[in-house]
Parts: C-alpha cells; sequence; structure tokens
C-alpha cells in the first residue's frame, strides 16, 4: 500500500463529529463499539496502516440533530486538539416536520468556525441528493438550500467539501442499507474512499460493487414497502413524534483518541 500524508504535513490526529452517517450505521460489526464500523473508522484503519502515530476519536451518536451535536461533541472534539475533523450535522433536523435553516446553519457556521480556529482541517458534507428516493423527494428542496448554506460555510471558514449530493453513485439501492436511511456496508467502504480522494490521500481500496438487490414484481414490491413501512419507517416516525431518539443511552464509539487497528477493530 502506498499512502501519501496530507499537504503539508501529515495528519495524526483525527476527530470525527456527527450523526448516524459517522457513527457507521448500516454498516454492522458486533465486535465494535455500539455494534458498528462505519466509513470513518475504515478510513482511519486505512491511514493507521501506514502511520504509527495515528490516532482516531469517533464522537458521533446515531440520531443526534445539530444542536446536540455542538452542545455534545464540539467541546469536547477541540479538547483532544485534532488536526483533522470531519463534521456531518443537520440531515436529522431537515427530515422534522418543520425546520427554519437559516437559523440552523448560523449554529453550524460558528460551530465550524470554532473548529477551524484549532488550525486543524476541517471536512464538511453537502447531504445526499436522495435521487431515487421517492420517501425523500418531498425533502430535495430542504436538502439543496441547506447545501448551498454548507457551501457557503466552507467558503467562509476555509474548510474541505466532500460532495455528497453529487454522487450518482449512491442512487443505486444498493450502496444503502435495508432501512433506506443509511448507507449499506458497500456504500460505507464507498465513502471511506472518497473522503480519501478528497483529502487527496492516495490508498488502494477497491471501488466496492454495490449490494445485489433482487428485482420484484410490482406485488413484491407493495410488499417490502409495507414491511419497510412496518419495521423501519413506522418506528421512525414513533420515535420523532415521542421526543426519542435511536442514540438515547448510546456513548461515542472512540471518546479519546484511539491507536487503529485497535483489537477490537483489527
Amino acid at each position: 500500500m502506498v499512502l501519501d500524508a496530507l499537504i503539508p504535513g501529515r495528519f495524526t490526529r483525527y476527530v470525527a463529529l456527527g450523526d448516524s452517517f459517522t457513527e457507521g450505521v448500516g454498516d454492522p460489526d458486533p465486535t465494535r463499539p455500539n455494534g458498528v464500523r462505519g466509513w470513518a473508522d475504515r478510513m482511519a484503519e486505512t491511514v493507521a496502516t501506514v502511520n504509527a502515530d495515528f490516532r482516531y476519536a469517533n464522537l458521533a451518536i446515531r440520531g443526534r440533530k445539530l444542536h446536540a451535536i455542538v452542545a455534545e461533541q464540539l467541546e469536547p472534539a477541540i479538547a483532544l486538539k485534532p488536526d483533522l475533523v470531519t463534521l456531518y450535522a443537520g440531515a436529522n433536523d431537515i427530515l422534522r416536520p418543520r425546520v427554519d435553516l437559516d437559523a440552523l446553519m448560523k449554529e453550524y457556521d460558528a460551530a465550524v468556525a470554532r473548529l477551524a480556529d484549532t488550525g486543524a482541517r476541517v471536512v464538511l458534507f453537502t447531504a445526499f441528493g436522495a435521487r431515487a428516493s421517492r420517501f425523500y423527494k418531498p425533502l430535495r428542496g430542504r436538502f439543496a438550500y441547506y447545501n448551498e448554506l454548507v457551501r457557503e460555510v466552507v467558503d467562509r471558514r476555509g474548510a474541505t467539501l466532500v460532495d455528497y449530493w453529487r454522487m450518482s453513485e449512491y442512487d443505486d439501492w444498493g450502496y444503502w442499507d435495508v432501512d433506506r436511511l443509511h448507507m449499506s456496508s458497500a456504500g460505507h467502504a464507498l465513502m471511506a474512499r472518497k473522503v480519501l480522494d478528497v483529502l487527496g490521500v492516495r490508498h488502494d481500496l477497491p471501488v466496492p460493487p454495490p449490494l445485489a438487490r433482487p428485482l420484484l414484481t410490482r406485488a413484491e414490491q407493495r410488499r417490502a414497502n409495507w414491511e419497510w413501512t412496518r419495521e423501519h419507517a413506522g418506528p421512525w416516525v414513533k420515535r420523532r413524534v415521542t421526543g426519542r431518539s435511536s442514540g438515547d443511552g448510546l456513548a461515542p464509539k472512540y471518546p479519546d483518541l484511539t491507536p487503529f487497528p485497535t483489537s477490537a477493530a483489527s
């Protein structure tokens, strides 16, 4: 494996912030904290194989909205003195019936400013395009506006952008978990590759093929949609109505800077 250091200099202290996207939901691994792996773990493993000084923390918790991410994760992240930070936040807010995106993104911008002031390389993400999803179609206008505000923050704060919105590969359902809300293991593997590419880090991660999904008849599709509504969409809506979160009771996977691969991750 050949891996370039970031220019200028190598990074050795990576902290990942966010929600289920960064925690790794959809990429199950019972040997790891919270039972998931995810693109950030995969990226950290790749870098750690050639950099013995590399350390990684992942503070992301599934279900967290932007305010909770800032309130719970920002100060612990700064205290770790990272030289690389990734942040994806706001998607859980966009999915609520009402959201003030302008107010939301003012808080986001202030958090990114704090991270940028540490001197760390800050990596941000646009929201996914969801072109193939009828469930998300009514919200695409919100996602597009959110993305424009993210791009403004990137320009204002000198951050690095991973443009998830323009990744057409994710129109293939094989890169999504059966819950249709989170990336599959193949989707997380592809995202790890995408982030490394944006950072200019050479690697030998292959392009993962999408998971094979069976072709369904119309009757089978209706049945699959009903099962998805009962098993995934229904519980998601119930949590929203009752004010609960899928992340209730969970702690960050790696709250401190950790050598990677760890015994649980190897």
